[in-house]
């Protein structure tokens, strides 16, 4: 390592004409990051644009070898060979996708590779006790011995902090940390980011919610299409969500949501008395007693606080592929179905994009062509062989008209971006042709652009006269896409507001209410 001269101002980091290549790909061209100690410093940009992988690059997750450029940590240039030799030096990265093991406990997850060591043999006691302290730390009150997969995402996260700083972490990187929280989950993680700065530890977050990064970021640097576009002081600039926009997508959205004039029809699906128990627990019931229904060219949203039932009443509706079915009816133009697996909700003319893209909505071994047409096979076979030519083509129109980042549609769906890759799910449900498609949380993750694309996609499916149910943990998302709401809270549906009804505060206390509406 070689000591360099630093500036007046207290650098943390300087990373200078990073370059990334993939085959066929440049995914960072020339990107330079400077970061000052203490600070949280911001990196926004588009779905694809080159955030995570400029993130994997200073993390050793990507090699020094693997690109050109300089990464100069506390006043050296480093060369990183791997993830270890970056947290040896102090900075810890937490993945969207968390790196926590579920079966195991949360001081097995903390500890683990770093357990503590007494005269040769792992010093449980010692391990128990200082979880007890990193928890603290981030304010979770949790048994160490309690399996990770038993508590949620919110505390998962915190958990990764805990285990960063055990690691004596001075530099955080967090990638999309609040994608998957509720609100209040967010602000609770948000606060904690705040009260590390406090302790001096520096963070960069990766966010695409706007409104956390104005309320928290001291510095954004914007990247665009794998280039450093501009670093802007939040305070000095006077920046707000449209300046971030506009550095983002490279102009001004004059509005977050398409115009769109709904043609609503008459009932083309609706659901009666729909009772659900939990797979496991005999006496939990997580859906009941639901009645709703969704009109042709009509797009309906569900809203409720996380764990309330949104997305079992959606899965168990979709082929029962949820929860214990005890009773109910479901109508589709005022014909019953009797749908008992996910294939039954397919052939029926149901389609659903579901929450969890990674492990429910994509089988990341696939290339984006077989996973385009997968849900519909029988439409590009002939005696039960496909027409590898048209699969390409399929994939490749739909490639195009939804305009998603790859090189290639034989490229691996693991490869995209998270917006790229919920663009793969959207077209894999548009190619069944669904008469009612349900769309669990289908911006998450996604930056304001690619929002922007999704909605007016949507808004093309309702045009089409299809019906479309639309989850969303995102109150303004909800207000801005839907032309009717239904709110869940404890499994149980406590209203539904028209459009022009509906406001934040009246949604919210339908949602933290088991009044049930008629």
């Amino acid at each position: 390592m070689t000591s360099l001269d630093t500036h007046s101002d207290p650098v943390i980091l300087e990373m200078r004409t990073i370059t990334k290549e993939f085959p066929g790909v440049k995914a960072l061209a020339d990107v330079n990051l400077r970061v000052k100690a203490g600070e949280i410093h911001a990196i926004c940009g588009e779905n694809g644009a080159g955030k995570s992988t400029l993130m994997k690059v200073l993390s050793g997750v990507y090699p020094y070898g693997s690109y050109t450029g300089d990464i100069v940590y506390q006043a050296e240039v480093q060369q990183f060979k791997d993830i270890r030799a970056s947290e040896h030096a102090g900075i810890v990265i937490i993945h969207q996708e968390l790196a926590l093991i579920p079966e195991l406990s949360i001081t097995e997850n903390i500890f683990l590779g770093n357990e503590p060591v007494k005269r040769g043999v792992i010093d449980w006691a010692e391990a128990r006790t200082r979880t007890r302290e990193l928890l603290a730390r981030v304010g979770l009150r949790e048994d160490p011995e309690t399996p990770v997969k038993e508590i949620g995402v919110g505390k998962q996260q915190l958990v990764e902090i805990a285990k960063a700083l055990n690691k004596s972490v001075k530099l955080l990187i967090l990638d999309e940390p609040t994608a998957a929280l509720n609100e209040s989950d967010s602000q609770h993680l948000l606060d904690l980011i705040l009260g590390l700065k406090g302790r001096g530890i520096t963070s960069i977050i990766i966010s695409h919610k706007l409104n956390e990064i104005e309320q928290i970021a001291d510095s954004i640097t914007i990247i665009r299409d794998g280039k450093s576009i501009e670093t802007l002081d939040v305070k000095a600039d006077g920046v707000d969500e449209d300046r971030i926009i506009k550095g983002m997508v490279g102009r001004t959205l004059e509005s977050r949501f398409p115009d769109h004039e709904p043609k609503i029809g008459e009932v083309l699906f609706e659901v009666k008395n729909w009772t659900v128990g939990h797979p496991q627990v005999q006496d939990r019931m997580v859906c009941k007693g639901s009645n709703f229904f969704v009109r042709r060219g009509e797009i309906v949203g569900f809203a409720g606080l996380m764990g309330a039932g949104r997305t079992e009443l959606a899965r168990s509706v979709f082929g029962r592929s949820y929860g214990r079915f005890i009773t109910g009816s479901i109508y589709k133009n005022g014909k019953e179905l009797h749908l008992k697996n996910v294939k039954q909700a397919i052939d029926a003319g149901l389609g659903y994009v579901t929450e969890d893209r990674k492990s429910l909505g994509l089988n990341l071994l696939d290339d984006i062509k077989t996973t385009t047409v997968s849900a519909a096979l029988h439409k590009i076979s002939k005696h039960f062989v496909v027409d590898t030519n048209k699969e390409f083509t399929v994939a490749e129109q739909y490639r195009k008209s939804l305009r998603t980042k790859t090189p290639s549609v034989e490229e691996g769906v693991a490869k995209l971006s998270g917006g790229n890759q919920q663009k793969v799910v959207l077209a894999k449900w548009m190619f069944t042709d669904p008469d009612l498609l349900i769309l669990d949380e289908p911006t998450r993750g996604i930056d304001v652009g690619a929002k922007y694309e999704i909605y007016g996609i949507i808004q093309q499916l309702a045009n089409q006269g299809k019906a479309v149910i639309v989850i969303s943990s995102e109150l303004p998302e909800l207000l801005g896409l839907s032309d009717r709401i239904y709110t869940i809270f404890e499994g149980a549906i406590t209203g539904v507001v028209d459009k022009d009804d509906a406001s934040q505060e009246s949604l919210m206390k339908l949602m933290t209410s088991a009044r049930k509406t008629a």
